[in-house]
């Protein structure tokens, strides 16, 4: 059975209450059971990791390493920002996955950078919650 890594970044753990017009009014609790739902559906094993630090999931990347099969990430707002997660990613090589709830090409010009498409084999935007199940499925 693959083992997939999903990585939340910033302010993904106040879903529902941040800026629900962008976002909606799921809550994060609502988009983990979505995951492991889908996980279980598909035949995949997933660990869910949050945080609102950018040394935290450097640190949580590198544990992936050997341990792990692949890696969907959100970075949040350190799409645009984070060399560091960049340079982890590319230093574990595992096949990764970029996905943002909102679509980042429509949003104000700062957001349509990505550090992380740099490195991952797709990124998926725009879709909600149903990009991490698209996710899911490119590691099938």
């Amino acid at each position: 059975m693959k083992k997939i890594l999903v990585i939340n970044g910033p302010n993904l753990n106040f879903l529902g209450i941040r800026e629900p017009d962008i976002y909606g009014k799921s809550t994060y609790a609502d988009l983990v059971d979505s995951i492991n739902k889908a996980a279980v559906s598909k035949g995949l094993e997933v660990e869910i990791y949050q945080s609102n630090h950018e040394g935290c999931i450097v640190d949580k990347i590198q544990e992936a390493y050997n341990h792990f099969d692949g890696i969907i990430i959100n970075p949040a707002a350190y799409t645009h920002t984070s060399v560091a997660i960049l340079d982890a990613l590319k230093a574990v090589g595992l096949p990764t996955v970029e996905v943002h709830l909102s679509d980042i090409n429509s949003r104000e010009e700062f957001r349509k950078f990505s550090y992380i498409s740099l490195y991952a084999a797709k990124t998926i935007c725009g879709k909600g919650f149903e990009g991490y199940t698209e996710a899911l499925d490119f590691f099938l």
